[in-house]
């Protein structure tokens, strides 16, 4: 990637950019083009105002324009981030993982060696046309976790997120975060679409996949998220993610 690059000033309607880190601790940001942020190496991480995605390799996540986000990863990445103004294709409605296919792999990888100063002959374009009507048909992949709004509920999301594997109950946490556990639970439905348990259990699945990412054992990560039985964990993510955490890496 080019030092000190700004999308914002690539007078272009879609374009993408080849990005690769050792690791990333990228600070909230928001850009004029929607951006579709694809992971061909590592695990990343995407915070937005309402939202919390982990994104593995082979997935990619798509932002509406003009959303702040924030990127972060603990081990080396590569990223291919598409940039598209609203008027170049049908966009989603809301920001959106995507489970890519090798030809959509192939076409990013592709589209990043565009030039992005001067401009594009047809082929190019073409080129560029192709991948958008790839990338719209792509199944979603279920790797968001919405982040509740309500300065109580989040007191308890990010002390949770800061030890998944944290044992007490609804009314511990409520207690500790100054509202009730009645009201707790309601504000989560309310404000993530899901209950308690539920959020619970996908933020843990987050985690585990940030892990599992890095190389670190299944039981391991199992124990670190809060399974004393890795059984139960691999049932888990089977459900949610369509495989075992070891095939779902390989």
């Amino acid at each position: 990637m080019l030092e000190a690059f700004d999308p914002d000033g690539i007078e272009r309607r879609v374009f993408v950019v080849d990005e690769r880190y050792d690791a990333l601790d990228e600070p909230w940001r928001a850009y004029r083009h929607a951006r579709l942020i694809h992971v061909s190496v590592g695990v990343l991480t995407v915070r937005t105002e309402t939202g919390r995605w982990v994104v593995p390799q082979g997935h990619a996540l798509w932002l509406k324009a003009n959303v702040q986000h924030c990127l972060s990863a603990a081990e080396p990445v590569r990223l291919h981030s598409l940039y598209a103004d609203a008027d170049a294709a049908p966009l989603p409605a809301q920001s959106l993982a995507l489970a890519l296919d090798r030809l959509a792999e192939a076409l990013l990888c592709a589209a990043a060696e565009l030039p992005h100063d001067k401009p594009l002959d047809e082929p190019a374009e073409r080129l560029l046309q192709v991948l958008l009507d790839r990338l719209s048909g792509l199944p979603a992949a279920p790797l968001a976790l919405h982040w509740p709004r309500d300065p109580r509920t989040q007191r308890i999301a990010e002390a949770l997120n800061a030890n998944p594997a944290e044992p007490a109950v609804l009314d511990d946490l409520a207690e500790a975060a100054g509202v009730t556990a009645r009201t707790a639970a309601r504000l989560f439905v309310k404000e993530t679409g899901q209950t308690f348990g539920q959020w619970r259990q996908q933020l843990r699945l987050q985690v585990a996949l940030e892990r599992l990412g890095t190389g670190v054992s299944v039981t391991q990560v199992a124990l670190e998220v809060g399974y004393n039985d890795v059984s139960s964990f691999i049932a888990v993510f089977r459900d949610a993610f369509g495989d075992t955490p070891a095939r779902y890496f390989r």
